[in-house]
């Protein structure tokens, strides 16, 4: 199963930090906000804190509203997401109120952390913590992919802190980022930020993708999402928005009896998006995605060789209407990274499904996300049952 969807979460002053200095914790959300992050938290399969969170603040981390448990009863979940915490070191202390509210547990952490772990005498049962070792070493896509195919998370909520956020961040694991940004200042050189110094995929130039802004009482939530294409075969966030669109690209083409409708968009290295295409564009009847997007560039764009091209078929490596097919116009222009969701049937030409085989060959990287096939076929049932 795939890694889930990873949403941080946070409340940061207007200078960007997430507390002061004090022995109390600076409440930067106010009741119409903390109502907010409740019911995204009832929306969530799992929420996550770091071990750091976990011993400053001591925090229960439940969906506080009956209505919102009730409903998760009803869409047959259990009442509370399951409650998730990280520590290399397994130094946690076993009277801390997430392990004794709520519903299930558990804590990620290293072959020497589990042991420390097991020892503490944690609670067991039905609504008990599950002590899970990823190895000598504490890898957060190995986390992930456990939530995901062993724990069967979809939706991760991750409420902190600012280092688990960096992490996640800097190494193209989050999908989406929500802050809410409260009308004060901490100004305390000493107080704890959000994100930390270092590499962030696509650097400073890389802009992240606005999905909303609106007030939640005197707070101003706002949503982004990453945009950065992953590199090589590793598979980032955004490489799933980009193929989405893709994909959405399909649908817009003119009906055919005689041709697939596909989409593609070509995305420079920093996340910007370079240009975009489908099927049957402009009304050439005999256009393809890949080659009406490259034509809004030039084949000489030296941006082409560090971009990612995002097709919903894979690129055709055989084709009557045209001398070059897109496989071909692919490399000849460059590009030496492709993402698609589906493999081209031999609706059309024989043994069609060789274009990615032809990429690989001359050095592009070809990553395939299964997962978005059918929404690749949607726009082509008519042609493929």
């Amino acid at each position: 199963m795939p890694q889930p969807y990873v949403l941080l979460s946070a409340a940061v002053s207007l200078d960007g930090f997430l507390d002061d200095t004090g022995p109390e914790r600076l409440l930067l959300s106010g009741p119409a906000d903390f109502d907010r992050v409740d019911e995204v938290r009832a929306a969530s399969d799992a929420i996550l804190i770091g071990a750091g969170t976990l011993r400053t603040d001591n925090p229960r981390l439940l969906v506080n509203s009956p209505e919102r448990r009730a409903a998760r009863v009803a869409a047959e979940l259990p009442e509370y997401p399951l409650k998730v915490t990280v520590s290399a070191s397994g130094d946690l202390d076993p009277t801390a109120r997430f392990w004794h509210t709520g519903g299930e547990k558990a804590v990620y952490t290293t072959d020497k952390g589990a042991e420390r772990l097991r020892a503490l005498g944690l609670p067991a049962g039905p609504n008990g913590v599950d002590v899970v070792s990823v190895g000598p070493d504490l890898e957060w896509p190995a986390l992930l992919d456990h939530l995901g195919d062993v724990r069967g998370v979809r939706r991760l909520m991750v409420e902190g802190g600012g280092r688990v956020h960096t992490q996640l961040l800097q190494q193209g694991l989050a999908d989406e980022v929500q802050l809410a940004v409260a009308p004060v200042f901490v100004g305390e050189a000493d107080a704890p930020r959000l994100f930390g110094a270092g590499a962030y995929p696509g650097g400073p130039k890389s802009r992240l993708r606005l999905l909303e802004t609106r007030p939640v009482g005197d707070i101003v939530l706002i949503r982004y999402a990453p945009t950065v294409p992953g590199v090589g075969s590793a598979v980032s966030p955004a490489d799933r928005h980009w193929l989405a669109l893709a994909c959405e690209l399909a649908a817009e083409c003119p009906p055919s009896q005689t041709a697939f409708s596909v989409g593609a968009v070509v995305v420079a290295e920093d996340g910007a998006e370079l240009a975009r295409g489908h099927s049957r564009e402009d009304g050439d009847p005999v256009a393809h995605a890949e080659e009406a997007a490259l034509a809004k560039l030039g084949s000489t764009d030296p941006r082409l060789a560090s971009a990612t091209v995002y097709s919903s078929l894979e690129p055709c490596a055989r084709r009557a209407s045209r001398p070059a097919p897109c496989a071909r116009l692919l490399l000849d222009a460059g590009v030496r990274r492709v993402v698609t969701a589906w493999r081209e049937p031999d609706t059309f030409v024989e043994d069609a499904a060789v274009g990615n085989a032809v990429l690989s060959a001359e050095g592009a990287e070809v990553v395939v996300l299964a997962g978005y096939e059918e929404r690749a076929k949607a726009p082509n049932k008519h042609l493929v049952g």
